[in-house]
């Protein structure tokens, strides 16, 4: 009895003390990356780093030569993709020690020496492209038939679509030594928002006192008591309040660096820049947009159910992130989420699953759980010669962190089977096809779940969670696809990027998405300053794609044979060596035609009416 009583007041003595994240130093091991594969300590790194610095000079003799056979064009080009290879070795480690926490002094010099002998080498190699692109066409012809050129042959057509758009010499090598100066938006955005920011504490629902964070930002939107909710909200919107003119300039910076760009290489806008390199033309950005608006009635009519069934008397954006069924609890350690995800995935075969689980455990490939200071959000960081990481704030009792590992781990199996199977120049897929790989797995999971579960409220948790899924990946990413094409057209244009001017354009889409029966609190608008990715502008609407293109190659997969899986891992091992679209449509779907999109949006209505039926 003395036992239990000590116990006891152990456990409330812990309740009245602040929930603080852990320090760095303070996680345990086997909760973290293991980067031996790239460099197994800081020693090494160095090592290579000194390798990387002496590259700059070995350019020069490479210089004037380009046209002179396939073998001396073919020697310039392999020697640049050498000293790419080593750089994205060590660039990707140095990147990953600053994501473990954002304040280390350490690895912040590291990525800035990193970024430093970068600009460098990329203003030695400025040449290579105009070089090749002043070849005369029939001479360029020639040289590409030549033996040596044969590994390269693809990516040399490619750069010569560029040509139209490719600079002087002189002018090229001016832009390359931009490359620091014109991610300096981007980087003040993170430090501020990572390490600058500080959001406080709040009570959650059991009384205790959390830190709020933006990595556990989600875990407050989905508590059950709506003054958490509440709070939360307000609490971390009062510190973007607090910085809106910063944040406001910092955006501006990055939009004006798009169109910079854009215009000096002669492109007709931005967007059309952003999407030429893929070959992806802009009636898919612009049908994407369409077929959205097409279907927001039934989003409109979701939120209204969402409304009904929680009892609310008016819905806010900080009532749609909870399940509906909040009283469901779905706890997964990471051991657990992890035999989810391989029980789902089993359709892709032994060796993804064993390779996969390997890596999600013993191998540690992932950074698990949140610190203090620890980059927030998640991805996977792929490499030719490392392990693919991912980046996790796994919270055990967020059922969407389920879900994230299982879209990062699909990330990582496409770096790992293109790495697999296709050399250097060709392994580097773009994003376009990444979010297909991702969301892919997603759809499994989702599916995997819903079979098995216990009861017909089982079934509507995990139906409500899916709605929320395609509403968080098609609809919501639509919308900021819209903000950054809209913002974008505007800096072009000379309107004035201003803390209101963003802020009205934003309101606006929020109005259309959200619909006539939603309340649109003031501080929503200014979550334009929070998207990370608008720093990474027109990338977004590739999530919207990739899922619908997802959903379509789920289904092919699940009621398939032998031969569909087989096209789809083909997709997977394809790296770039062929455009986006057409990997895609080999694996079975046409992203070229409104069909994926619709399908998937379709199926969304699907699942509300589902949702409506069982609860």
């Amino acid at each position: 009895m003395a036992a239990k009583k000590k116990t006891a007041k152990k456990s409330l003595k812990s309740k009245s003390k602040s929930k603080s994240l852990p320090q760095r130093s303070e996680v345990a091991v086997s909760d973290t990356w293991d980067l031996a594969s790239l460099y197994d300590s800081p020693e090494a790194w160095e090592k290579d780093f000194a390798k990387l610095a002496k590259k700059e000079k070995g350019f020069e003799k490479f210089k004037g030569t380009l046209a002179e056979s396939g073998a001396a064009l073919a020697a310039c080009l392999k020697f640049d993709l050498d000293v790419d290879r080593l750089l994205e070795r060590v660039g990707t480690y140095a990147f990953l020690k600053t994501t473990e926490n954002q304040a280390d002094d350490d690895s912040q010099r590291r990525i800035a020496r990193y970024q430093s002998v970068g600009s460098k080498l990329g203003q030695a190699a400025s040449y290579i492209s105009p070089e090749i692109q002043s070849i005369p066409g029939k001479r360029l012809a020639e040289l590409l038939e030549e033996k040596p050129m044969k590994p390269y042959r693809l990516m040399v057509e490619r750069l010569t679509r560029f040509k139209k758009f490719t600079l002087s010499k002189k002018e090229e090598r001016i832009l390359a030594m931009q490359s620091e100066m014109s991610s300096a938006a981007g980087q003040a955005f993170r430090q501020l928002l990572d390490a600058d920011m500080k959001f406080g504490t709040l009570k959650n629902e059991k009384g205790e006192e959390v830190e709020l964070a933006n990595s556990n930002l989600s875990e407050f939107f989905q508590s059950s008591d709506r003054n958490v909710r509440k709070t939360a909200f307000h609490q971390y919107y009062a510190q973007f309040k607090g910085h809106e003119n910063t944040l406001a300039a910092t955006l501006s910076g990055s939009i004006q660096r798009d169109v910079y760009y854009a215009k000096v290489r002669g492109y007709d806008s931005a967007i059309h820049q952003a999407l030429y390199a893929d070959d992806v033309p802009q009636s898919v950005y612009d049908n994407l947009i369409e077929s959205v608006h097409n279907h927001l009635p039934a989003l409109h009519r979701y939120y209204e159910l969402r409304r009904r069934k929680m009892k609310l008397r008016d819905i806010h954006h900080y009532d749609t992130y909870v399940p509906i069924l909040s009283e469901i609890k779905s706890r997964h350690t990471w051991d657990e989420g992890v035999e989810s995800i391989m029980d789902a995935l089993i359709p892709l075969g032994t060796e993804y699953c064993d390779v996969l689980k390997d890596g999600l455990t013993k191998a540690r490939w992932s950074d698990r759980y949140p610190n203090a200071g620890k980059q927030s959000g998640a991805f996977s960081c792929g490499t030719f010669d490392g392990a693919p990481y991912i980046l996790m704030n796994y919270k055990p009792d967020v059922l969407d962190d389920v879900f994230t590992l299982a879209h990062e781990a699909g990330h990582s199996m496409h770096s790992y089977y293109s790495a697999g199977n296709q050399p250097y120049q060709y392994y580097n897929y773009t994003i376009f096809v990444a979010e297909v790989a991702s969301t892919f797995n997603e759809q499994l999971l989702s599916q995997y779940m819903q079979e098995n579960a216990g009861d017909d409220r089982e079934r509507a948790y995990l139906v409500n969670r899916d709605i929320d899924a395609i509403r968080g990946t098609i609809i919501r990413q639509t919308m900021f696809a819209e903000f950054e094409k809209i913002t974008h057209a505007m800096c072009e244009a000379g309107e004035p990027l201003t803390v209101r001017s963003f802020q009205e354009a934003y309101l606006e889409l929020l109005k259309k998405y959200f619909g006539p029966n939603f309340v649109i609190d003031d501080d929503l608008s200014l979550e334009c300053f929070r998207i990370p990715h608008f720093y990474r502008a027109f990338y977004v609407y590739k999530y919207a794609t990739g899922l619908s293109a997802a959903i379509a190659l789920s289904k092919r997969v699940l009621n398939g044979g032998a031969s569909e899986l087989n096209d789809y891992l083909t997709f997977l091992k394809g790296g770039c060596s062929k455009y986006p679209l057409d990997l895609l449509r080999d694996a079975g779907v046409d992203m070229e035609q409104p069909t994926a999109v619709e399908t998937a949006l379709t199926h969304f209505e699907g699942l509300v009416d589902e949702l409506d039926t069982l609860l």
